[in-house]
């Protein structure tokens, strides 16, 4: 029997290109439809007729929608981009399937950066806990899940899932992790001063592995329909990290002799002190559960900077 026809936007993203070679792995007698990598499909999640198109001929029995501006920074950069991607563009996608494709089952990616205040709690946020977003990006995000709760209302079959923070081989420097691995691997290499700049330290983070987020996502397509309509559900280890942790762990990791000091240019305006994630719905109703250590994925991130580095000095 062939398995799921399963269309992902945004697979030409870091998430998207690990979930690819993950969902070829796990429905190995599947069809994939990745749109927006090198090689396969393009599709503008804001051209309602492209998307109409693409529903309408290929019929998938699933979309994984992760296409989005997903870095703070550059969604508070072009609010009216990021807005027209991540929540209208959404949204279209949404009335394309009840309207082209009505059997196609929307996994949606959103984000744990929805909770906002709600984290000031200090407890791990709960999927009942008020959607209280404090920067555009997890306006967008939350503004989207909205949108798609009305549109459950009319027959979309949807699940939400609200992954935390998670990192690996692969993500731009836009993120904490990457950040930190490409500075030691410049400096390691002799490109850049034995000093670091770095944000604020002493905010705590729940990070999870690339891996154990596509897993979570593959798990969300083999469960679906055992699943509510519209649940949202939390992709987190329910622990966080200090951030200056990460750093420590990494510069241990090096040989350099390395001066770390703060940037006011990194600093957020709103900073959450204390960000994690209550994972025992996913873990109900998933059968879910992280599985790498961070130690392990940390590794992973600056051996692929040092590499990078290395193709960019040559032989």
């Amino acid at each position: 029997m062939p398995g799921p026809a399963i269309l992902v936007t945004g697979a030409g993203g870091f998430v998207g290109q690990h979930l690819v070679g993950a969902l070829k792995t796990a429905f190995p007698r599947g069809r994939l439809i990745p749109t927006g990598l090198a090689g396969y499909e393009r599709l503008d999640i804001t051209d309602k007729s492209a998307l109409a198109s693409m529903f309408g001929a290929r019929r998938p029995d699933f979309c994984i929608h992760l296409a989005a501006i997903s870095a703070i920074g550059a969604a508070g950069a072009d609010p009216a981009q990021s807005w027209g991607i991540n929540c209208q563009g959404t949204m279209n996608i949404g009335r394309a399937i009840l309207e082209h494709s009505p059997a196609t089952r929307l996994v949606f990616i959103s984000t744990a950066e929805v909770y906002g205040a709600s984290f000031k709690s200090g407890r791990p946020a709960a999927e009942e806990a008020p959607l209280v977003p404090m920067n555009t990006y997890a306006a967008t995000k939350a503004a989207a899940e909205m949108a798609l709760c009305a549109l459950a209302a009319e027959g979309l079959r949807v699940l939400r899932l609200r992954p935390f923070n998670h990192t690996g081989p692969g993500q731009r420097e836009d993120f904490v992790v990457p950040a930190f691995a490409g500075q030691i691997a410049r400096i390691e290499a002799g490109l850049s001063a034995p000093e670091m700049l770095v944000g604020n330290l002493d905010s705590e983070r729940d990070f999870l592995d690339i891996a154990d987020v596509c897993a979570a996502y593959i798990a969300a397509v083999q469960k679906f329909d055992e699943l509510p309509n519209n649940l949202a559900l939390n992709i987190s280890t329910g622990r966080t990290i200090r951030i200056g942790a990460i750093l420590e762990k990494l510069l241990a990791l090096t040989g350099e002799r390395i001066t770390v000091r703060q940037d006011p240019a990194r600093l957020r305006p709103s900073e959450i002190v204390r960000a994690a994630g209550d994972a025992a719905a996913a873990a109900r109703f998933l059968d879910w559960r992280p599985h790498k250590s961070l130690d392990e994925t940390i590794a992973a991130v600056l051996g692929e900077a040092r590499r990078k580095t290395a193709a960019r000095l040559g032989p």
